[in-house]
């Protein structure tokens, strides 16, 4: 199994990044605030103003860690990485299967039946908590979605796909703001706007978002795939389509969860969000650090696989989704086993 490697996030204004051997050296206004060895780290985002040496980023690609540059508010804008790796064979493969719309189709409909499906077990959970009126809310969501789920068992083309898709997210997050349970007055959910996110939990969602994106395209890069082209998610340039699609079916369980959790916890505060001039929500650097250890922290947790019936950290979920791809690419496995969460 995959060694957890931790992701470095660079949060700091004006921070400098630079090699020192095979380590990594983050430097502000000429003083090292932090060295780490490169074998440690799976990855790095940079937020914002921060820059790079050549040779460090040379350094980053040798050793096939995952550069990736943030505006300061979380939106994705560049990923650097080292020359491509992978059995040249198993990307054919892929790529012949993203020409073929039925074998799209087919693992589009697994994906989307997954995503469908944790979203409703994040319902279904709430639901047992709250005998109120938004427990009989829950419960129409939660029917609504499984009748979603019964529309996929019929086999759809992909725009029926992406209909049926849409449709359940609609029903999903308008029961999204009965999961909030606490600090409502200034944590609440009216409708799923980003680019920019316009509320508190909008911005948090979107972060999140982000970097699960990151770590789902590290691990497809990790096991040879090209993260560019997916099967739901068709083609477009600066577009990491792969990554999309095996992303959709772990937003509910690692970043819809983590970022309720954080609210409810209170772990954050209203305090920490500020609105720009656009109407844009923006997180101040001290609560986006505070999401970002907490996200780390999360990645920690064991849970038991269930396709692989193993322990694993939820940091490496999206490596063994990803390689699972792989081997059903490969003619490994009869069919790509999207992650259900139970």
């Amino acid at each position: 199994m995959k060694q957890l490697l931790n992701t470095l996030f660079v949060t700091t204004q004006k921070a400098y990044l630079s090699r020192q051997g095979e380590t990594v050296c983050v430097n502000v206004e000429r003083e090292t605030r932090l060295r780490v060895p490169i074998h440690t780290l799976g990855g790095i985002v940079c937020f914002g103003n921060v820059t790079c040496s050549p040779f460090f980023m040379a350094l980053c690609g040798q050793k096939q860690v995952t550069l990736s540059f943030l505006s300061e508010n979380g939106r994705f804008l560049a990923r650097v990485h080292g020359p491509v790796a992978g059995n040249v064979l198993l990307r054919r493969e892929q790529y012949r299967c993203a020409d073929d719309e039925d074998a799209c189709a087919e693992i589009a409909a697994g994906i989307i039946t997954a995503k469908i499906a944790n979203g409703r077990v994040v319902i279904l959970r709430a639901r047992r908590d709250r005998p109120d009126s938004n427990g009989q809310l829950l419960s129409r969501a939660a029917d609504r979605m499984a009748n979603s789920l019964e529309d996929l068992q019929v086999p759809q083309t992909l725009d029926g796909l992406r209909g049926i898709e849409g449709e359940a997210a609609r029903n999903y997050f308008d029961a999204f703001d009965a999961l909030i349970t606490a600090q409502k007055d200034d944590f609440f959910f009216r409708t799923r706007n980003r680019r920019p996110p316009l509320d508190n939990v909008n911005a948090l969602l979107s972060f999140c978002y982000t970097l699960l994106a990151h770590d789902v395209a590290s691990a497809c890069e990790a096991v040879g795939l090209d993260p560019a082209v997916g099967f739901l998610h068709r083609d477009r340039p600066g577009r990491a389509g792969l990554a999309l699609d095996l992303m959709e079916e772990l937003r509910p369980y690692l970043g819809d969860r983590f970022v309720l959790s954080l609210i409810n916890r209170q772990q954050v505060k209203a305090a920490g969000f500020a609105t720009t001039e656009s109407g844009a929500v923006m997180m101040d650097d001290a609560t986006r650090k505070t999401v970002l250890v907490a996200w780390q922290k999360r990645k920690q947790e064991e849970i038991i696989h269930p396709f692989l019936d193993e322990k694993i950290v939820l940091g490496l979920l999206p490596y063994v989704q990803a390689l699972l791809m792989a081997r059903f690419l490969r003619g490994d496995l009869a069919g790509y086993p999207p992650f259900l969460w139970k």
